[in-house]
């Protein structure tokens, strides 16, 4: 077989402007699945050529069919298999021979299926590395391109004419999202640049797919509708460029479940859920992720003029010509943690030199006088103004829909300045909407999807440092002291230990009772489950005392489990209990989780996570985020806890993901003693998994 050694400017081309296609399996019927891509192909004027395979018919929809992807006169750029599944594994092996750069499998059947289909997909799998083919699919609809007329889709949603063109690139798991996103964005007057129906990327994934394009000087954003973050690898590498490019990328994620994303030696992996992951991943890379399918296009002009480079304090102003228009808003945006900030002495001032109606508080109401041009346009150009605000939203109610001349134009006109403009239309406002869109006005039918689009862009976060360890393969829990070991090389600050012998309990120890006596077993990863902690030791009689329960407990809930060894540790108390939890999760690599501790560290799932490594600011960050914590940062005269050396803990204990000399799969302390001011913090126990 031939190799086919692709550039990702080759497989955009592949993608997004082939000069010639092939149809294996092309039908005559139009209605069919079969005969849908030809059609299309046709009525959107496809420049390029298009060759319908079908060994049963010396024409297809009027044009000559070909009985072979062999008998053609060339070899085509991009073929997109329409046959049943189980030819598909013999038509990419004929593509790959023949050198066709990329092959689109429309079939599904294959790993989702059982057995059967899963050796299927093992041998695409195989042919794509062993020849270099791309294959997008299985269960892919297809690819679009407006711009040229490519319409190799076989999603119905495309028979629709006036396919918009514009700046948009979308990637989508589900084959029928991009013809529901096409038919949203035509209403919003959104045009697009692209759109892949990726399939089950048994080659070609999102993350790849969206690099490729990253050079096309058509494409300035990207949408992305996700049910998963597998091959999170590429998925990181394509947000961390288009972050550095300043193309913003937004996403649309299903699965806001609480289950786990897989079974996990430590509590880490049990809080850890697989959408708190996926959530901390996307917002990390740069990634806007909104809750609301509403909100996908309505973000992206704002993501355009807020772009990551800029800091900003997220404070939001609101002006508006209806206080209930205005309310809902500043409620939605409550509800998701944005602040709308009051209107400044100093900027009532101005407004009242300007005969601008409007008192001191958190939205100013304009009334019916904001309804006209003259007064809404001075308001904005001094709320736009005006320090105590990175953001602005324009609330405008009737006016909208009856006179947007008069309310909607001021907001359309104010588009140059530099800090970004929001508008939300609480009527049904179609012609404002695509004048406001037109105008690039970032604007909402709806509060929430308002809300939800200022929160997300908001949200994402500038891309930190590019972790260099991976997964680990057959990893092993550290026996408790050989866990500290590796703390000291971490340089996170843990209690005294001394271990001795469970047939042995010694007579003096290295420091002061009281203490605490622990099994210490590679095997034994949750002791209290087992009874093998005894607190509060007193002396060297209960000390004694101890050893003996412990081997007894052992002995009746953890029979067969070789355990020899007791950790003796001083007994220490902090203001407060944290868990400080690092692991690898197979999709969006090393992260690190700040949660409440100790044995309400599941219950509570008060957490803040990361990708790994993190800095000391950010672990400041997430600090904030876990509201246990309020308690011991010295609010209303209560004891001071020592968050800055937490902070240094975290950051700390996160650069495992730049050290890949160390395997470690997993590492968790909990709990971590936050003590008073200045005193530090203390590890009190330790799991570690590592090769």
């Amino acid at each position: 077989m031939s190799s086919i050694h692709s550039t990702p400017s080759d497989l955009c081309k592949a993608l997004l402007y082939p000069g010639s296609v092939a149809l294996v399996g092309a039908s005559d019927d139009t209605k069919k699945t079969g005969g849908r891509p030809q059609q299309f192909l046709r009525s959107a004027g496809f420049a390029g050529k298009v060759y319908p395979i079908n060994p049963n018919r010396a024409e297809v929809q009027g044009e000559k069919a070909w009985p072979s992807l062999a008998a053609l006169p060339e070899v085509p750029n991009t073929v997109f298999i329409l046959s049943p599944t189980d030819t598909v594994v013999d038509t990419v092996r004929e593509c790959a021979r023949l050198g066709v750069q990329l092959a689109v499998i429309l079939a599904s059947g294959f790993s989702e299926t059982g057995p059967e289909g899963a050796a299927r997909e093992e041998e695409l799998r195989a042919v794509a590395r062993e020849t270099g083919i791309r294959i997008l699919g299985p269960s892919s609809l297809g690819v679009v391109n407006p711009s040229n007329g490519l319409m190799l889709t076989a999603n119905a949603a495309f028979a629709e004419p006036d396919m918009p063109k514009g700046k948009i690139f979308v990637a989508s798991h589900s084959g029928s999202m991009i013809g529901a996103l096409v038919s949203r964005g035509k209403a919003r007057g959104v045009g697009f640049a692209g759109l892949v129906s990726v399939g089950s990327e048994v080659d070609l994934s999102v993350g790849e797919i969206c690099q490729a394009t990253l050079d096309d000087p058509n494409i300035e954003g990207y949408v992305l509708f996700l049910e998963s973050l597998h091959h999170g690898d590429k998925l990181q590498a394509f947000a961390r460029e288009a972050a550095k490019r300043g193309k913003p990328v937004v996403a649309y994620k299903l699965g806001r479940s609480s289950a786990a994303a897989e079974m996990s030696a430590t509590h880490t992996g049990a809080l850890a859920g697989e959408d708190d992951i996926a959530d901390a991943f996307l917002k990390d890379l740069g990634v806007v992720r909104v809750d609301m399918l509403e909100t996908l296009f309505e973000v992206m002009p704002l993501a355009q003029k807020l772009p990551l480079s800029r800091p900003t304090h997220k404070r939001v102003g609101v002006v508006t010509t209806t206080g209930g228009g205005a309310a809902m808003v500043v409620d939605q945006l409550g509800i998701r943690d944005v602040t709308v900030e009051q209107v400044s002495a100093e900027t009532l001032a101005k407004l009242k030199a300007a005969n601008i109606p409007g008192t001191a508080g958190r939205v100013l109401d304009l009334t019916l006088a904001g309804t006209k041009y003259e007064v809404m346009k001075k308001a904005l150009d001094i709320l736009l103004e005006a320090p105590e605000f990175d953001l602005v939203v324009a609330v405008v109610g009737s006016s909208a829909r009856f006179n947007p001349d008069l309310a909607v134009k001021p907001i359309i006109d104010s588009a140059g300045h530099d800090k970004p403009l929001v508008a939300m239309l609480v009527p049904d406002a179609p012609q404002a909407l695509a004048q406001l869109t037109e105008a690039g006005i970032p604007c909402s039918r709806t509060p929430e999807a308002c809300a939800d689009a200022i929160a997300a862009v908001f949200a994402r976060r500038q891309p930190g440092p590019q972790a260099t360890a991976g997964q680990v393969d057959n990893a092993k829990a550290l026996k408790e002291s050989d866990a500290y070991a590796l703390l000291d090389e971490l340089k996170v600050a843990h209690a005294p230990a001394a271990t001795f012998a469970m047939d042995a309990a010694p007579s003096e120890l290295p420091f002061a009772y009281p203490v605490v006596a622990k099994v210490c077993s590679a095997q034994i990863q949750h002791k209290t489950e087992v009874g093998g902690v005894v607190l509060g030791i007193q002396n060297a009689e209960q000390l004694a005392q101890a050893f003996g329960t412990l081997a007894q407990n052992l002995k009746e809930r953890a029979p067969g489990i070789p355990c020899n060894e007791v950790l003796v540790q001083p007994m220490r108390k902090g203001l407060t209990e944290v868990l400080v939890g690092y692991r690898v999760d197979v999709d969006a690599g090393p992260i690190i989780m700040l949660a409440a501790g100790g044995i309400w560290a599941e219950v509570m799932k008060d957490r803040s996570i990361r990708l790994a490594p993190v800095t000391v600011q950010t672990a400041r960050e997430m600090i904030g985020e876990v509201k246990m914590l309020q308690t011991v940062a010295g609010l209303r005269g209560t004891k001071k806890g020592d968050l800055e050396a937490l902070a240094q803990t975290i950051a700390n204990l996160s650069q495992l993901a730049m050290r890949p000399d160390l395997r470690v799969s997993e590492a968790e302390v909990n709990p971590l003693m936050v003590m008073p001011e200045g005193e530090g913090v203390l590890a009190v126990d330790a799991l570690i998994l590592t090769a």
